[in-house]
């Protein structure tokens, strides 16, 4: 829809818009007069914020304060809920009393409805971006609004406080909770202390951090203790001495005489042995035998194995050789020596074997400490968690107890910016409503008048409809005179001029573009003095300007002009045409009257009768109107020319044809399922269709237009009686309407 549619629209239908903008200028005086603004009263409440201190949230929660800004639109939607409950003003009803809110409302002393009346008329607004509630009650009766207000505000404050704090509802159940959470701390801290004495600790992180120490600590002194026997004992084995009697080997030949550096390399590897045999068993009394360190002392273990057994294979008499440490020379000196070598070697055995017993004793110890870390934990865990709970619900009680001591009505975190104003009507937002039925009316109309344009309204009313909506070729578009002001162009004759009596007007008939008129009235050709006489030489002009596009030379041209009823201007339409074609003086026209039944059974010239069409092939002296213009009717009756109109027609096209006439025009019926003229059609080179404007169904155009084209016709649309409703200077149809 474009802004000149809109135009359209507003201009066609604006007696229709402005009654409707009068009837809601009526209506908003009616609202004016007669239903005047309520009293009101105003209060406003600032919300600092929500606490929710009785909701028993986790304990070590501490947000339980919202602040508006935080919570945002959710916060202030749950109190303007509460202001706005029934409940609460049920309250309010029954503190001023019911026959005292409904005394100008109705009367009555329902509770009920008192308490829907103070509901309806309780108005809650917020300002944007604000933590500020306006509370706003209306009433017709101006001694009540401020007390009722009063009474919303304080039974609010109780409200919230009753919902939001519930002093009264959680006392007994935070004093059942807290004796039991008590019982239940004192439980776990014996199980507890029964847990520590089993695993014989006070603290479980010292005691794993002193067993740790203690370990590594002796660990340590066994290494060493280990590392000086080995030093020892080869220190003693290494000493040079005579070997007694009873330790040398007797020679059994030459292969038994060993060096004294063999006896000596043969002790060394036995030492090493027997201290790797116990280094080895030291070893697996804190690992396993999978582990690194015991497998290196094995690997060392086979090693000193394979050298002794080498030694031994080399020298068989070293397996019965003494390995006990030969007495030295100096028998006084060198025995008191070895007697404390032997002692020493003898104490750190002792040491070593006692460090052992104790290292394992501390692993003992550690283990038993490390079975019992998982159930000292969880005590310890859950005794902590009974702890908060229980300071949690003591806390709560405590503060359940403070507050229901203080009362529920006093609430700190709402404060009233304003209290509630004194009575008053408030006339500027009254006029909103009474602007809105002005409007309304207004808008009616349009709503009205575009249901009609685009819906209710289905004919052809502007030229733009015919080749945007039936996308049709438009020839000419011809305003109704006789509404458009040029009622005083219409009328005279043309002198010399044809008269036909075919059932329409004359000269009123060409001011209102051919309506229909009794029978035996003489229709004029149209002159020069006509005012449809312009449109009609446009038409000739548009016709001949058709007929050179399409490059047809031939004569005659067949032309048929046909309508949609019996009313359209068909027969005006064509004899204007033809009178405007004859004007050219290039060459003969004849007008042929195929419309049976639509006027007087004769056609008349100067009182003269008009010949038939069978007649203009051999003679055109009774044919002719004026120069250049012939005349003839086909007017049988109705049923024979259904019958044989077609047939007849076939074989005068030949004669036509050959004949000397430039255009022949023919005044068709109108299209319809049973007429001639979708038949006829097929013959002719133009065919043009003359549509009444706000009259013709779009739908039966097109489905006329489809009739035509089934006999292959060139179609081309006369628009006739178009009404231009919109002032030239906002919309033009064509070039030049400015």
């Amino acid at each position: 829809m474009t802004l000149g549619d809109i135009y359209y629209v507003l201009f066609r239908h604006k007696w229709k818009i402005l009654l409707c903008a009068l009837a809601g200028v009526l209506a908003a005086l009616v609202v004016y007069e007669f239903f005047p603004p309520p009293f009101q009263s105003e209060a406003k409440l600032f919300i600092r914020y929500v606490t929710e201190g009785k909701t028993l949230a986790a304990p070590g929660d501490d947000t339980r304060i919202k602040s508006p800004d935080e919570g945002g639109e959710t916060i202030i939607n749950s109190e303007i809920q509460i202001l706005t409950s029934l409940d609460l003003a049920r309250q309010v009803a029954e503190v001023i009393g019911p026959e005292k809110i409904l005394a100008k409302a109705g009367g009555g002393k329902d509770l009920n409805m008192a308490a829907a009346l103070v509901r309806r008329n309780l108005v809650v607004d917020v300002p944007p971006h604000s933590s500020v509630i306006r509370v706003i009650f209306q009433h017709p009766d101006s001694t009540v609004v401020r007390p009722v207000l009063t009474a919303v505000i304080d039974a609010y404050l109780k409200k919230h406080a009753e919902i939001h704090e519930a002093v009264g509802i959680v006392g007994d159940f935070l004093t059942q909770e807290t004796d039991q959470l008590r019982s239940r701390l004192v439980q776990t801290e014996d199980d507890l202390r029964k847990a520590k004495n089993k695993a014989g600790v006070i603290s479980l992180e010292d005691s794993q951090k002193a067993d740790t120490e203690q370990i590594a600590r002796i660990r340590q002194e066994i290494l060493s203790a280990e590392a000086e026997l080995a030093e020892r004992s080869s220190a003693i084995v290494k000493r040079p001495q005579p070997a007694p009697e009873s330790a040398t080997p007797k020679p059994a030949g030459p292969e038994s005489v060993i060096p004294p550096d063999e006896v000596d390399a043969y002790r060394n590897v036995c030492a090493r042995l027997d201290s790797l045999r116990k280094r080895e068993q030291e070893l697996l009394t804190q690992f396993t035998g999978e582990s690194t360190w015991v497998r290196d002392v094995r690997a060392q273990l086979a090693d000193a194995n394979s050298l002794k057994q080498g030694l031994e294979a080399k020298f068989p008499a070293l397996a019965r050789v003494e390995l006990s440490t030969p007495t030295p020379v100096d028998a006084s000196a060198e025995s008191v020596a070895l007697a404390a070598e032997a002692a020493r070697l003898t104490a750190l055995q002792i040491k070593i074997k006692v460090l052992n017993a104790q290292l394992g004793a501390i692993r003992s110890e550690a283990a038993n400490v490390d079975q019992m870390e998982v159930s000292i934990l969880d005590l310890r865990r859950k005794k902590d968690l009974d702890e908060a709970n229980y300071k949690y619900y003591a806390a709560s009680l405590e503060k359940a107890r403070i507050d229901e001591a203080l009362g529920a009505g006093r609430v700190s975190n709402i404060s009233q910016i304003q209290t509630p104003s004194p009575p008053f009507t408030d006339r500027e937002k009254s006029y909103m409503p009474i602007a809105a039925v002005a409007i309304s009316g207004l808008l009616a109309g349009l709503a009205w008048a575009f249901l009609i344009e685009m819906y209710l309204d289905r004919s052809v009313r502007r030229p733009v409809d015919v080749e945007r909506i039936l996308r049709l070729p438009l020839f000419l578009s011809i305003p109704d005179l006789g509404r458009n002001g040029h009622r005083g162009l219409a009328g005279g004759f043309g002198k010399g001029r044809l008269a036909l009596s075919n059932g329409e007007k004359g000269a009123s008939a060409a001011a209102g573009n051919g309506a229909k008129a009794p029978d035996g009235i003489e229709l004029a050709l149209l002159g020069n003095a006509n005012a449809l006489h312009p449109f009609h030489e446009t038409l000739r002009d548009r016709l001949i300007g058709y007929f050179e596009r399409r490059n047809l030379t031939h004569k005659p041209k067949l032309i048929a002009v046909t309508g949609l009823t019996k009313d359209t201007g068909v027969t005006t339409t064509a004899a204007g045409l033809a009178s405007c074609l004859s004007d050219t003086g290039d060459g003969n026209v004849l007008l042929v009257d195929m419309t049976p039944g639509q006027g007087s059974a004769q056609q008349f010239y100067r009182g003269k009768e008009v010949c038939g069409l069978d007649e203009i092939l051999s003679t055109r002296n009774n044919a002719q109107v004026q120069d250049n213009l012939y005349v003839v009717s086909e007017e049988p009756g109705s049923d024979k020319l259904s019958r044989i109109l077609p047939q007849r027609f076939m074989k005068l096209v030949p004669k036509l044809k050959a004949s000397d006439f430039d255009y022949i025009i023919f005044d068709m019926p109108p299209v319809s399922q049973i007429s001639v003229t979708p038949r006829l059609a097929g013959f002719m080179d133009m065919v043009l269709l003359v549509v009444e404007s706000e009259k013709s169904d779009r739908d039966i155009v097109q489905r006329a237009t489809s009739l035509l084209a089934e006999s292959k016709a060139h179609v081309g649309v006369i628009l006739n009686k178009t009404r231009s409703y919109v002032p030239s200077r906002l919309s033009q149809e064509f070039p030049g309407d400015l």
